[in-house]
């Protein structure tokens, strides 16, 4: 029997409607920026990641989404700054999100760590025609005319809300630390009778690099967050070729009951600037008897030239070249 996700959200339609967590990303590791705004500045120069997710493909009204950013390091203010936009589709749901970020930077004599906090807004929308409610009227066409709801009605129903979120970053050697949080202050979005408040979400990442051989790496990752009431992890592990090409698996889940997906990742670097990531989530939950699993593209460019002027880099002296 084909599942409607459309369906299934409009069961959660009430006075307040229920929220949910942070959009998945498998390519993560490519983008913490995406999670993190203390991330800025990070990738040296001017970075722009742009990702499309097409979530379990198949499935009526499966979440799809875009999203697109931009960050560099801003010496003369002593860190970096961003930009990030995101929307997101999910049934009859729309969401779109829209945040500036400015991340401090604290150079430390075993590393450097970031402070980042980023404010913007989400804008919610619930298209109530797309809904298919056990009480609701068609008319001879299909479409419904009257949900028999004294809430929900077949029109836009759409509001907008402020948002907070706020991280800490460290970096040193070959080893990457974030903590960071999602929609920090909880604020509930207004859409007349229906009222939407987004989850606030926790994440923690850690990433190492290993260099095997000269030309190869190899590099573990972990992402976990939560809400609170529910948990997620990623285990993640990248093979790195000559810094031109990679390939990896990652592990969604910690325990039976969590078990999402097996995911298979690869990417090549096109040119000095310009990097293309793919994965593909083969789904480990049920719903891999409804849906041809997740396909996410991301595509990243890096200017790779210094961004203004400041504080110099740190000098490390060798005494051979003296």
């Amino acid at each position: 029997m084909r599942i409607s996700f459309t369906l299934l959200l409009s069961s959660f339609i009430a006075v307040s409607a229920m929220a949910q967590q942070a959009t998945q990303y498998s390519l993560y590791m490519l983008n913490p920026f995406a999670f993190n705004p203390a991330y800025a500045g990070y990738d040296n120069s001017l970075s722009l990641t742009g990702v499309y997710r097409n979530q379990w493909v198949g499935l009526e009204g499966a979440p799809q989404t875009s999203s697109l950013n931009a960050h560099a390091p801003l010496y003369i203010i002593g860190g970096g700054a961003g930009i990030s936009m995101e929307s997101e589709n999910i049934g009859s749901w729309k969401q779109t999100a829209v945040f500036g970020s400015y991340a401090y930077a604290l150079p430390l004599s075993s590393g450097n760590l970031s402070l980042g906090l980023s404010a913007g807004f989400l804008q919610r929308e619930l298209d109530g025609a797309s809904v298919r409610a056990p009480g609701t009227i068609f008319d001879d066409e299909g479409n419904p005319i009257d949900h028999q709801d004294p809430i929900l009605t077949t029109g836009i129903h759409s509001g907008a809300g402020m948002a907070f979120n706020a991280g800490v970053f460290y970096r040193s050697g070959n080893l990457d630390a974030g903590l960071s949080v999602l929609n920090l202050s909880e604020t509930t979005i207004d859409m007349g009778d229906i009222r939407f408040k987004p989850d606030r979400t926790f994440f923690a990442y850690l990433r190492y690099r290993l260099r095997l051989t000269d030309d190869f790496q190899v590099e573990p990752a972990v992402l976990m967050k939560s809400t609170g009431e529910q948990t997620q992890a990623d285990f993640s592990t990248l093979v790195r070729f000559r810094e031109n090409i990679f390939a990896g698996v990652t592990y969604r889940g910690y325990n039976s009951e969590t078990q999402d997906a097996i995911v298979i990742l690869t990417g090549i670097k096109l040119s000095e600037k310009l990097s293309l990531g793919y994965a593909f989530d083969m789904t480990r939950s049920s719903l891999n008897t409804v849906s041809n699993g997740t396909h996410e593209i991301l595509l990243n460019y890096n200017l790779n030239k210094p961004i203004g002027q400041g504080r110099p880099p740190v000098i490390i002296y060798n005494p051979r070249s003296l």
